[in-house]
């Protein structure tokens, strides 16, 4: 990876009439943005379907994207909404944040009529993307059409017990009874990559790379467990024994109990990791960076006994380490990867880092710790890592100064130089762009200079999360040429990147 620099940026996050972020202008003028602000790369959050709790990292496919994202003013161009149908539809009052009830509650009308007008116009398109995607689209439409048909309930939930084991003829029939549904989510899908390898191929004219996020786990409800047990540790009846999570640390007691099932590592090497490498395969249509979430659970991990309502009595379990790494960067030479290797690491985990040769990450807000040496002091750095200001589970730079135990936050200040002319958050942002690590990376908020009131996500909390979005003209021609002069000063400008 080339020294270089990039912007987080939820696309939900982007500025949008109807509720959320989309992949239409907003988002070709965010691009514009990067480029002209020297940036190399854009980071986006995983672009799946949201189910319980809005997370994007608990989505109902770890293959599909995200309805809300489908753009209506691209829709309306397109002649399969009329612009006084988007305009008769509430999306919420406040236009800094998601209003996700709303969303869920209006937008499938309008899919659904733009489905109605497109589907037989389409068809030869439609059913070459159908073919194209058969590995996991008609089990993933399906699934929805089942959800909907279930009151939305969780697939483990579902009174017919015949396709809850999904029982050949149990789905047979439904695939003929939910027809029309099975249609709606097909087609939705068509939208979204439609739109998204569009927006994607305006991105790489403009010299823009899109960084990808690719959650460890997938979801209990998701069409990947529910049509492919076997990949998982379940029983009989396809209930798991253990469930994921991570140990109490220092910032929470309980550990996290994230409950994702957790994966038979034993049958997947039986053959060759088939399952990953399908994965990977679909994550390479969106991303050209994959970052890896979690990768310390690749070496060994936190196995939580399922019923219990913590993540205190887990054990630790090995992973399937360089063998599925090996597996990975041999099938896909062409694609790069980011280690998430934040967390509780141990000289194994380092050893599988070191062995993978995938960079890891260094994140400025857990550098400054006053009572113990960090190595994630910048003076501690070898070139191949990626530096983050802060990530999605972190507090915005502003917010963390106000937050943050006061001897930190005096560490940071003697070790940066930081100043009140210059500005905190550009003194931090400062220390990162200036780095030896081949890749820098900040949230937008923290550009903005935002507070904690616009934090992405608390982690081990249910609700208020990835809500915030950016207002319009809230980028300005000075904010991204003062980015373009900071990234330019420490040779981090774009000059040209390509796929």
């Amino acid at each position: 990876m080339k020294r270089s620099s990039g912007i987080l940026m939820p696309i939900s996050s982007l500025p949008a009439p109807y509720g959320i972020g989309t992949l239409g202008a907003e988002a070709r003028k965010f691009v514009d943005f990067l480029a002209a602000a020297g940036q190399s790369w854009w980071q986006i959050l995983p672009v799946g379907p949201t189910s319980f709790g809005d997370s994007p990292y608990q989505s109902f496919s770890a293959y599909a994207g995200n309805p809300y994202f489908v753009d209506l003013d691209l829709l309306r161009e397109d002649g399969l909404l009329k612009q006084s149908e988007i305009e008769a539809v509430t999306w919420g009052d406040d236009p800094g944040t998601v209003d996700y009830q709303t969303i869920y509650e209006n937008r499938f009308s309008l899919l659904r009529l733009a489905t109605d007008r497109g589907w037989a116009r389409d068809e030869e398109q439609v059913a070459a993307f159908a073919k194209e995607n058969e590995g996991w689209l008609p089990d993933y439409a399906l699934f929805m059409a089942l959800k909907r048909h279930f009151g939305m309930k969780s697939w483990t939930e579902w009174p017919d017990e015949d396709i809850r084991l999904r029982r050949q003829w149990a789905v047979e029939r439904y695939r003929t009874e939910l027809a029309e549904d099975i249609r709606l989510f097909t087609y939705i899908q068509y939208l979204f990559f439609r739109q998204w390898e569009s927006l994607r191929s305006y991105a790489h004219e403009k010299g823009i790379g899109i960084i990808g996020d690719l959650p460890i786990y997938v979801a209990m409800d998701s069409a990947d467990v529910w049509a492919d047990p076997r990949a998982f540790q379940l029983d009989e009846r396809n209930v798991p024994a253990e469930v994921a999570g991570v140990p109490p640390d220092y910032f929470t007691a309980d550990g996290q109990l994230w409950g994702n099932p957790l994966y038979d590592w034993d049958a997947m090497k039986a053959d060759g990791y088939g399952w990953w490498v399908r994965r990977i395969a679909g994550a390479s249509r969106l991303y050209d960076i994959l970052r890896i979430d979690h990768f310390r659970g690749l070496e060994s991990y936190w196995a939580v006994p399922y019923g219990e309502t913590t993540a205190k009595n887990g054990r630790w379990v090995k992973g399937p380490g360089m063998d599925l790494m090996r597996v990975l960067t041999e099938k896909f030479p062409n694609i790069q990867f980011i280690a998430e290797d934040l967390g509780y690491l141990t000289p194994e985990v380092r050893q599988l880092l070191k062995e993978s040769g995938l960079p890891g990450m260094k994140v400025l807000e857990f550098a400054f710790d006053s009572r113990e040496p960090s190595n994630y002091l910048p003076h501690t750095y070898t070139p191949h890592c990626v530096c983050y200001a802060g990530t999605h589970d972190n507090s915005t730079l502003m917010g963390w100064k106000d937050e943050a135990d006061p001897g930190d936050i005096a560490m940071a200040r003697r070790y940066l130089g930081l100043n009140e002319e210059e500005g905190f958050h550009w003194g931090i942002l400062r220390g990162g762009q200036s780095s030896v690590a081949e890749l820098f990376v900040a949230q937008m908020q923290d550009y903005l200079g935002l507070g904690a009131e616009t934090r992405m996500n608390t982690p081990g909390t249910l609700g208020g999360n990835w809500r915030w979005r950016m207002l319009p003209g809230q980028i300005t021609e000075e904010l991204t040429e003062k980015i373009a002069a900071m990234t330019r000063l420490y040779g981090r400008s774009n000059d040209g990147w390509r796929t």
